[in-house]
């Protein structure tokens, strides 16, 4: 695990790093989201941070080449190059996107074409891990592969519409997603840890977090369609490297590991996404609209019009990530009864939290008392005046005005 914890924090520090010069890069060449009347943010803000996110990617995939413990995974076939190819395919796509608005055919266009790339090196969906299904015809893995990889880029897309939004949401599911595929290739390979699935998460994980810091709110920078859809190829790819080519039916008679935990899992962390996703295409078809306009229904703007602060309806969002995925993940470690309170506990408290913005405002009260007495200079001006603080008051006592989405584009 210490391999593919340091692989992480590689990926963490080139993406913290790169971001400043993307932000600079953006203003540039003009790739800064203007202020309108759909928007969230209240100042331009320049895009291009997904590039920034897919160079962690390649630099900590580049080292992990040269370590001897993955020796294994980049000697068995070209999968590793593979999913950053697709994904510098679609950072490029994104990229041009943020500067030059491309229209949704190109852009499809473009994510099949990275989705061919991943399929044509390896990555793609070969079996179903329920009674040991085989897809018998290639013509058939190749259109399942690419049709999952486009779901999930897409919904990724979607669901970009709040600072952190995104980049929190798959580094806490793509954790819970690295635990199980660790374990998995522990029991499936007593030995021998090296992991496809495991060194792929870790890395995605890493330049998510290594992201985050500039763009939670009040961001600094966007991540963009660059970003999107490299994070939505990238989770993907590592479901479809486990879900697709791990046969747990050897492991679940050793360790007890559900042989539907493959399917349900990625399912569990894209769950977010996936229902936002749905929902917007169900809704703007039924109103005779292109199921890629942009509205303001998402369900972070639900929260944002129930009364939840900016930050808080990001938090709700991370919550039910989490307990969506970490409570799935439970099944491996847990009896299932104990599996099964845990995530029944987690969503009670999860909907406490998301349908009470009273019981927000409570804690976001208690953390800022503390705040005050934990750090009193903090509450006083370079003279020594009392600080007063607008934006914190505004969202301690009053909910945000409704708004639609920051970022979606496609």
């Amino acid at each position: 695990m210490k391999v593919y914890l340091i692989l992480m924090a590689v990926a963490a520090l080139v993406a913290y790093l790169s971001t400043p010069a993307m932000r600079h890069l953006a203003v540039r060449v003009g790739a800064v989201t203007a202020v309108r009347q759909r928007d969230v943010h209240s100042i331009p803000t320049a895009r291009l941070g997904g590039i920034a996110i897919f160079l962690g990617i390649l630099a900590a995939v580049t080292i992990a080449s040269t370590i001897p413990f993955l020796g294994g995974v980049f000697e068995a076939s070209y999968a590793p190059w593979a999913v950053v190819a697709g994904a510098g395919v679609v950072c490029a796509l994104g990229a041009a996107d943020d500067i030059w608005d491309l229209d949704w055919m190109a852009k499809l266009a473009g994510q099949v074409l990275a989705a061919l790339v991943m399929a044509w090196g390896g990555v793609q969906l070969v079996t179903v891990p329920i009674a040991g299904v085989t897809i018998g015809s290639s013509y058939l893995s190749l259109v399942a592969t690419v049709l999952v990889v486009v779901i999930a880029m897409n919904a990724v897309n979607f669901v970009d519409g709040l600072d952190g939004l995104a980049a929190g949401m798959i580094a806490i599911g793509g954790f819970a997603f690295l635990t199980y595929t660790y374990l998995l290739a522990r029991s499936a390979t007593p030995g021998d840890y090296s992991s496809l699935a495991t060194l792929v998460l870790a890395v995605l994980v890493g330049a998510c977090l290594g992201f985050l810091p500039h763009n939670m709110h009040p961001a600094r920078i966007f991540m963009g369609d660059s970003g999107s859809m490299v994070l939505g190829l990238v989770i993907a790819g590592a479901a479809i490297i486990v879900t697709g080519q791990i046969d747990p039916e050897v492991v679940s008679e050793r360790e007890r590991i559900p042989a539907f935990l493959p399917i349900v899992l990625p399912l569990m962390v894209m769950a977010v996404p996936l229902i936002d996703m749905g929902l917007a295409i169900i809704r703007r078809t039924l109103r005779g609209e292109s199921p890629f306009a942009p509205d303001a229904h998402h369900l972070h703007h639900v929260l944002l019009r129930a009364g939840h602060s900016h930050r808080w309806a990001v938090g709700v969002l991370y919550v039910w990530t989490a307990v969506l995925s970490f409570g799935t993940v439970s099944i491996v470690f847990l009896p299932a009864v104990t599996a099964v309170a845990f995530l029944a506990t987690g969503i009670v408290v999860a909907s406490l939290i998301t349908f009470s913005p009273g019981l927000r405002r409570l804690f976001s009260r208690t953390w800022r008392k503390a705040g005050r007495s934990a750090a009193p200079l903090r509450q006083l001006t370079p003279e020594g005046h009392p600080r007063q603080d607008a934006d914190n008051e505004n969202e301690a006592s009053a909910p945000e005005t409704p708004a639609t989405p920051a970022e979606e584009t496609t």
